[in-house]
C-alpha cells in the first residue's frame, strides 16, 4: 500500500529512531503508554480513504433510520441509566484491512461503539509520527490542532467551566490509556476522577481538589458499566442508575445501543454479515464464523473457530453474534521483510445539534498474530501494537 512511502519509511527507520519516538511521547504526557507502540505508521491509498468514508457514511444513515425502539432492546434490565440523548457523542467504527475474493484490499466492518477512544492521545501520537519522520507531514490528516481540540471541548464541556466537567474512569491509573487521560487532561483543562472518589449530596456529584468540593456538572464517561459488577469489594456513593444532576458524555446507553447489537442489522459491501446465535441459519456453515459476546472489550471472549458443542452450550444465545470470518491481509512490510496485518478504526464526534458526526482522527493496530488485539502478539515480534493511518496517492 503506497510504495513509495512504505519504503522511505523503512530507509529512515531505525531502533534509535523508535526509542526517541516512545521517549518524546513519555516526555509529552510524563508516563509511559501502557500499551505496545508499533514501530510504525500504516500507509494506505486514497481510495482505501474513500471507501472508508463511504462504509462510514452508509452506517450513519442506517443508525439514524434505525426506530428508537430497536436500539433499546439492546440494554439489559441492569443497565438502565435515566436522562438519555437522542444520538451519543462518541462513534468509533473498526476495519480490518482485508483481501477480497477478487485479490483487492478493502475494509471489512468488524465492530462499532459509541464509547470514546483514544482521542486525545491519538492526535498528539501523529504529530510525534510527523516530528521524527518529517516526510509524513504532506500526508498527514489536515485538520489543525486548533479545530480538533474545538471539536473535543465542544463536545465534552460544553459551555461548562473546565473545572465542573471530570473525565470519570475506575482506578484510573491502573489503566492501559492513562496516557490518553493525561492529554485530554492537557488538552481541555479537565480532571481524571476515580469512580471511588466521587462524592454524593443528593441529586448532585462533587469531586475533592486541592480541598475543596467542586460540583459534577458533566462526566467525560470512560466506565464499561457492564463491567463494574465484576469488581469485588467496590464501594461508590452514587450508583450509575441513579437519577443525578450531571450530563452524561456519552450516556451509557450508547455503548449498548451502538455495539456488536447492530451488525446483524446492517448491510453494506464492506459488512461481514453477522446473525445472533439464537437466529443462526441451518444452511450456513459455522466455520466460515467468528463467535463474539455482545459486550465485551479487547477481544476478551471471542472465540475464531466456534464448533455446535460450544454453540450449544451457550445458555444466553441472544447475547452472542456470529460475524462472517474475513481475511486480514498481512501487506505492511517490515524492515526484515516480514509483513504485518492491521485494523483501522475511525473517530467520530457528534456534537448535540449536528445531524451527522464528523471524522477527527483515525487509530490503527497493527499484528502479526491471529487477533489484532497487542496482548496476543509474541514478545519479540516488530510492526506490532498501537499505530497510526496515513493516506495518500499511490
Amino acid at each position: 500500500m503506497i510504495p513509495k512511502y512504505r519504503e522511505q519509511f523503512n530507509q529512515e527507520f531505525s531502533q534509535e529512531k523508535y526509542q526517541q519516538f516512545k521517549e518524546m511521547l513519555k516526555q509529552k504526557s510524563g508516563i509511559e503508554p501502557g500499551f505496545r507502540i508499533s514501530e510504525s505508521p500504516i500507509f494506505l491509498t486514497k481510495e482505501f480513504e474513500h471507501q472508508l468514508i463511504d462504509v462510514c457514511e452508509s452506517i450513519i444513515d442506517q443508525i439514524k433510520a434505525l426506530p428508537s425502539e430497536t436500539l433499546e432492546k439492546a440494554i439489559p434490565e441492569n443497565c438502565k441509566v435515566p436522562n438519555d440523548t437522542k444520538q451519543p457523542h462518541f462513534l468509533t467504527i473498526d476495519f480490518g484491512i482485508c483481501k477480497n475474493d477478487n485479490g483487492d484490499i478493502e475494509p471489512q466492518l468488524i465492530e462499532l461503539q459509541a464509547f470514546p477512544s483514544l482521542y486525545a492521545f491519538q492526535k498528539i501520537f501523529e504529530e510525534t509520527f510527523c516530528e521524527v519522520y518529517p516526510f509524513l507531514h504532506e500526508i498527514r490528516n489536515k485538520m489543525p490542532q486548533e479545530e480538533f481540540k474545538n471539536y473535543l471541548k465542544e463536545v465534552i464541556i460544553g459551555d461548562e467551566n473546565p473545572e465542573n466537567v471530570i473525565l470519570l474512569e475506575i482506578y484510573p491509573e491502573k489503566q492501559k490509556t492513562a496516557i490518553d487521560f493525561v492529554f485530554t487532561e492537557k488538552l481541555l483543562g479537565i480532571k481524571t476522577v476515580c469512580l471511588t472518589k466521587v462524592k454524593k449530596e443528593g441529586r448532585k456529584l462533587y469531586y475533592e481538589n486541592d480541598g475543596k468540593l467542586i460540583e459534577i456538572k458533566r462526566i467525560y464517561n470512560r466506565v464499561i458499566f457492564d463491567e463494574l459488577d465484576r469488581i469485588p469489594d467496590l464501594i461508590t456513593e452514587f450508583d450509575f442508575r441513579e437519577d443525578i444532576d450531571v450530563k452524561w458524555i456519552t450516556h451509557p446507553h450508547w455503548f449498548f445501543k451502538i455495539s456488536k447489537f447492530l451488525l446483524p442489522l446492517l448491510k453494506h459491501q464492506f459488512i461481514p454479515k453477522s446473525y445472533f446465535l439464537h437466529e443462526f441459519p441451518e444452511d450456513e456453515h459455522l466455520e466460515n464464523f467468528v463467535l463474539k459476546p455482545l459486550f465485551s472489550f479487547a477481544g476478551s471472549g471471542v472465540n475464531l473457530s466456534p464448533t455446535k458443542e460450544v454453540t450449544a452450550a451457550i445458555e444466553d444465545k441472544e447475547n452472542y453474534i456470529l460475524q462472517r470470518k474475513v481475511n486480514y491481509e498481512p501487506i505492511f512490510k517490515d524492515i526484515n521483510g516480514e509483513f504485518s496485518k492491521a485494523e483501522i478504526r475511525m473517530l467520530y464526534v457528534w456534537r448535540e445539534n449536528d445531524e451527522r458526526p464528523v471524522l477527527l482522527e483515525n487509530l490503527g493496530r497493527m499484528t502479526k498474530a491471529a487477533m489484532v488485539n497487542v496482548d496476543f502478539n509474541k514478545k519479540d515480534a516488530i510492526w506490532i501494537g498501537s499505530s497510526n493511518a496515513f493516506f495518500g496517492e499511490e
